[in-house]
């Protein structure tokens, strides 16, 4: 068995401590996603997944709105958490958005209403596949990476900011950069508790 997929999987991991210094151009991580959305699977070939690549200002804003929707709805005293946390996003390079067409989800409840309960769930884990794959390209190149779910709490005010299609539903978020620091081994449960075969 060749171990190289395996390693590039170890390699990912949730870098919260990013920076602004990148190994690629931003050229380089536009077409690392591209070639992502171009594989990833999706059920009965529907290609659901959107994704929106923030640099520079655009990035900066996006987590400006964050935070000002996270300190409208959290308590005072958790303002200067949020405020230290948010910051740490916002030191990175640059922030992938993650989406969901609820009009193709809409168009194949209509046309296979058979499975029309799944299809909801179906365009959630594919989306999540597509992170994966280009989470760990992220870390192919050495660059850090994490994953957010701010939204819904910032879906108006992101939509409006960045011009998002109404039917493009906001799934997560992900500050990507330069590895500042790296994170400690995290601890893996035994594994025969998870697994299961039968012959």
């Amino acid at each position: 068995m060749d171990n190289n997929i395996f390693d590039l999987y170890a390699k990912r991991h949730s870098f919260y401590n990013i920076t602004n210094d990148c190994p690629l151009t931003a050229k380089e991580i536009e077409n690392l996603v591209q070639k992502s959305l171009e594989l990833y699977p999706s059920p009965f070939n529907s290609q659901s997944a959107r994704v929106m690549v923030l640099f520079g200002k655009n990035h900066k804003n996006l987590w400006g709105i964050t935070q000002t929707e996270l300190l409208k709805a959290a308590p005072k005293e958790k303002a200067q958490a949020i405020s230290d946390k948010i910051a740490s996003f916002a030191n990175g390079h640059g922030t992938i958005l993650y989406f969901t067409d609820t009009a193709v989800t809409q168009a194949l409840q209509n046309k296979f209403p058979l499975y029309a309960a799944n299809f909801d769930n179906w365009a959630y884990q594919c989306n999540a596949i597509l992170q994966f794959m280009v989470w760990t390209a992220l870390a192919n190149s050495d660059i850090g990476a994490n994953l957010q779910h701010y939204n819904p709490l910032i879906d108006d005010a992101v939509r409006q900011a960045f011009n998002i299609p109404n039917n493009w539903e906001l799934v997560a978020q992900m500050p990507f950069g330069g590895i500042g620091a790296t994170p400690q081994a995290h601890s893996v449960e035994n594994i025969k508790e998870k697994f299961i075969i039968k012959t």
